[in-house]
């Protein structure tokens, strides 16, 4: 089911509906780096960068050294931005992605399973709270197995095993909410956790791919999508097959 769900995702990516939905997350999450760019650079400008001049002259007395050191403070602070920006593409493009992700499940939903239930999008609030837990699910992920990469030898498996617990959780619950209560995506959780986990882990892989990654909210919401179908068709069968 985990193979088949992925190879459907990544068909799904080229559904007319994942498109619209990816464009309108890239075009926003470009424009949020954008601002975010000139805000901490307007920051660091004019507020640390004259107290770092500030300090080491009044300090230590050293006037000729504060053009240097202004240079060399810039220059880092030039990296730091770049990398901070970086590691903020992840969680902001799940954040804005995670607000159109309902229309994109309903797409899908159409397309490939149209003699189904169709599923029920959620209230506009549950929907932000959504993307939300699905930002700090990827910042929580992120950052632990950025701790854990400096222990030798579980950094690798601690970056796959935390991000496809949580990834796999998260995108689970989004689709299986659309067909059911909190209650009936915990149980269906509880009770295929495994399979969940497998799914999430391929998630987390694709995540891991530069560039390719701020497609992972579609990536995982479309996965998901057929992964929950497929749940649902042999719980269906297996029950059949027991009456």
């Amino acid at each position: 089911m985990i193979f088949d769900s992925a190879l459907n995702a990544l068909r799904s990516l080229l559904h007319p509906g994942m498109r619209a939905t990816f464009w309108k997350s890239l075009g926003l999450t470009v424009l949020a780096l954008i601002g975010a760019w000139f805000a901490i650079s307007s920051g660091f400008t004019e507020l640390a960068l004259p107290w770092v001049s500030d300090f080491f002259q009044l300090d230590f007395e050293l006037p000729k050294w504060t053009g240097w050191i202004s240079f060399f403070a810039l220059m880092m602070a030039g990296f730091g931005l770049a990398a901070a920006l970086a590691f903020l593409i992840g969680p902001v493009s799940a954040l804005i992605a995670g607000i159109f992700l309902d229309d994109a499940a309903q797409a899908l939903e159409e397309t490939y399973y149209p003699d189904d239930p169709p599923g029920k999008a959620m209230p506009i609030g549950e929907g932000i709270w959504l993307a939300i837990k699905f930002t700090g699910v990827v910042i929580l992920g992120n950052l632990l197995a950025l701790v854990l990469l400096l222990v030798p030898g579980i950094n690798l498996i601690a970056f796959f095993v935390i991000n496809g617990y949580l990834l796999g959780r998260e995108f689970f619950e989004f689709a299986s909410r659309r067909f059911g209560p909190d209650d009936y995506a915990r149980r269906l959780r509880a009770k295929h956790g495994l399979t969940i986990f497998g799914a999430g882990l391929v998630i987390a892989a694709f995540m891991a791919v530069p560039i390719l990654n701020i497609l992972t909210p579609l990536f995982g919401a479309a996965l998901m999508v057929h992964l929950h179908k497929a749940i649902a068709v042999r719980d269906i069968n297996r029950a059949a097959s027991a009456a």
